[in-house]
């Protein structure tokens, strides 16, 4: 027998219900015959994930919730169709699991791998205009909208990149598939997960170590038992990716055979950022009808109230692993903020996955006018994240970070001590400042230190 959460569910929503809510951050398409085209034929493509790699993952994030798995969520914070490029992909890919290498064994636990990639393409705005030297052009949506360059023709958004941004996740997710059901993650060849540009990284030598110490410890297994140890060649990997551009979600959001409900399946993990989670928001009214793991970013910022209307609205059947918590606070504001959360969560009884986004909170402009974040803020926000769950009887699941493989430089401090005079190096990032390499492994090994703390 159906709940009546459930009648009520099945009743008032639709896939275009959000129509009727408050919508938000959404481009303005000047040609509504070009964008009910590419809706029309984005409907019809094949999906890109499937539902039961969906219900897997779900999962999956129950175990995370009862604290048997670590979430590792990570990858750029805006795609760009020019980095759809098999160097740049694969150095990723090469950062996450060396990542959740470090995790697993030092804190001897699996680890769910989600990527921010194959579908990370829209951004939120402060405003729908920017204005530069007296001329007010729409704002850069991302390549899902729009195009960076500042210039009118680049600046109209197009409803075509819809179908491109389909097309790029597509080879993304084929070129990832490709890599970790061939081998690639295979832990007796962790030569493959070299990243050429780092030559003589602290980190990397004492990732290093701890692979040889690993792959030295399966081969005495395998000579023990006679034989190779399976599945050892192989890593599961999930997508992951900000529900911003609502017509694109909505076409890619339909029911499956054999399955009640509807999937979003161009990703499996959607979320909802800060600026877009309000009750009455489109964006919660979308998500809020399917059947995937949902992610909703939270802050200090958020009210007690507010928090308990969203866990009910996006998990009316408290379910376990069904909704993520990512809060974003900044260093220092983790004491005055997260205990109200979490003691309001556990007076609600509810079902939730608790994962840190210490990337958000910490950005800061320098003095030569760039966007940037302090390594150690963000890794002293996570060991917050750590220290006040546990004090208050609840449990980190995970973490939220925006990172590259490549050799950039948009994050201050880390292993090399960047300056303020190294950003202008490498600075490559289309919005937002993210750990490369080096940052990312020296947080993993933190992250491992802070767990057993």
């Amino acid at each position: 027998m159906k709940t009546q959460t459930q009648q009520n569910k099945n009743t008032m929503w639709q896939v275009d219900s959000w129509k009727n809510k408050t919508i938000r951050q959404q481009p303005k398409y000047p040609d509504q015959s070009a964008l009910d085209g590419a809706l029309n034929t984005l409907a019809t493509l094949p999906p890109l994930v499937t539902s039961w790699e969906i219900i897997r993952l779900k999962k999956y994030l129950s175990q995370v919730a009862a604290g048997k798995r670590f979430l590792i969520q990570g990858g750029d914070c805006a795609e760009s169709f020019d980095d759809c490029h098999s160097t740049i992909i694969s150095n990723r890919l090469k950062v996450l699991i060396q990542m959740s290498l470090v995790i697993i064994h030092g804190c001897r636990t699996p680890v769910v791998r989600v990527g921010r990639f194959a579908g990370q393409y829209a951004k939120p705005r402060s405003a729908d205009m920017e204005t530069r030297d007296g001329q007010s052009l729409p704002s850069f949506r991302g390549d899902i909208v729009n195009q960076n360059t500042f210039d009118e023709a680049s600046r109209i958004p197009n409803p075509d990149n819809m179908l491109k941004a389909y097309h790029y996740s597509a080879m993304t997710l084929n070129f990832i598939r490709a890599l970790v059901d061939g081998g690639f993650a295979d832990i007796r060849h962790p030569e493959y997960w070299d990243i050429a540009w780092v030559k003589h990284s602290k980190n990397a030598d004492k990732f290093k170590d701890l692979v040889a110490k690993i792959t030295d410890s399966v081969r005495f297994a395998e000579v023990l038992v006679g034989r190779e140890v399976n599945n050892l060649s192989s890593v599961e990997f999930f997508t992951a990716h900000e529900a911003l551009h609502l017509h694109y979600e909505q076409a890619l959001t339909r029911q499956v055979p054999r399955q009640t409900g509807y999937f979003n399946l161009g990703t499996h993990f959607p979320w909802i950022g800060l600026r877009t989670n309000q009750i009455d928001s489109a964006h919660v009214e979308l998500l809020r009808g399917i059947e995937n793991p949902i992610g909703v970013k939270i802050g200090k910022e958020t009210e007690s109230d507010h928090l308990i209307d969203l866990c009910h609205t996006l998990n009316p059947n408290n379910e376990a692993g069904k909704l993520t918590l990512v809060h974003r606070f900044g260093a220092g504001n983790i004491e005055d903020n997260l205990p109200r959360l979490i003691k309001t969560v556990q007076k609600a009884e509810l079902n939730v996955v608790w994962c840190a986004d210490p990337m958000h909170g910490n950005t800061e402009s320098t003095s030569n006018g760039y966007k940037t974040r302090r390594f150690e803020n963000i890794s002293k926000e996570v060991e917050e994240s750590f220290r006040v769950h546990k004090d208050n009887g609840s449990h980190l699941g995970g973490v939220h970070l925006e990172l590259t493989g490549e050799n950039v430089t948009e994050c201050l401090g880390g292993a090399r001590a960047l300056q303020e005079a190294d950003l202008s190096r490498a600075y490559t990032t289309q919005v937002d400042p993210r750990l490369n390499y080096e940052q990312a492994l020296e947080l993993a090994f933190s992250i491992k230190d802070f767990y057993h703390q």
